[in-house]
């Protein structure tokens, strides 16, 4: 796929892809491991919910985080809205977890998006996913969720975050 330059950070290489690249297959084999271990045999179904095309420029992306060439984490977005970027498929591979991966991801996908011109990140998450809910506390979301309520009464977690505003990139 040709587009912008791999981002080299901290942690390794941000490559750009598409759904069909084989790289992205260890996230959605671990995405749907974990989505069917959490919440049962029919969360597989949450990795086909979307058009394969939903993730792709201009309006969404797919970005891995490569270490050696080989992918560590990643995550997506696609448009929610005009000004809105919906974050989906955040993953660290089993073997990276808690090194802060996610976190870096996660930068790269809102610097990504506002360059993109949007101006906000609106997101979901699994009430049986804390690690997660932690995540997006931490990085500055706003929880739309009481979240003094138990989540497993709510179901899926809303968040937001509000984007700079920048100048689309061509």
């Amino acid at each position: 796929m040709s587009g912008p330059a791999p981002r080299v950070g901290p942690a390794g290489e941000f490559r750009r892809v598409t759904i069909d690249d084989p790289l992205v297959e260890p996230l959605l084999r671990e995405l749907t491991h974990e989505y069917v271990s959490r919440y049962g045999p029919d969360a597989h179904q949450e990795m086909t919910r979307y058009p394969r095309d939903a993730f792709a420029e201009p309006h969404g992306v797919l970005l891995l985080l490569l270490e050696d060439g080989d992918p560590v984490a990643g995550g997506a977005y696609k448009r929610y809205d005009e000004r809105t970027a919906e974050l989906k498929r955040m993953w660290t591979h089993s073997a990276h977890r808690r090194r802060g991966l996610a976190r870096r991801v996660l930068a790269e996908l809102e610097r990504t998006a506002a360059a993109a011109g949007y101006a906000r990140i609106y997101l979901t998450t699994g009430p049986r996913q804390p690690e997660a809910k932690g995540l997006y506390l931490a990085s500055g979301y706003t929880p739309l969720f009481d979240v003094a309520a138990d989540p497993l009464t709510i179901g899926p977690l809303p968040f937001e975050k509000h984007l700079p505003v920048l100048a689309p990139t061509p």
